[in-house]
């Protein structure tokens, strides 16, 4: 596997893991998917340096 991979497939899992379907997490409000944003930001900041 590369690093490619496995950060799309840790991306997935955390996307899946911000949708609030769970009652326990209904009143999370914006904290996992402002995580999930400022993750993906720095993915591609690195893609687009060439790092990744």
């Amino acid at each position: 596997m590369t690093l490619s991979t496995i950060l799309l497939i840790v991306l997935v899992l955390i996307l899946l893991g911000t949708i609030p379907t769970w009652p326990h997490s209904r009143n999370w409000g914006y904290g996992p998917s402002s995580t999930v944003g400022v993750i993906l930001l720095i993915l591609f900041v690195l893609w687009m340096l060439g790092k990744i």
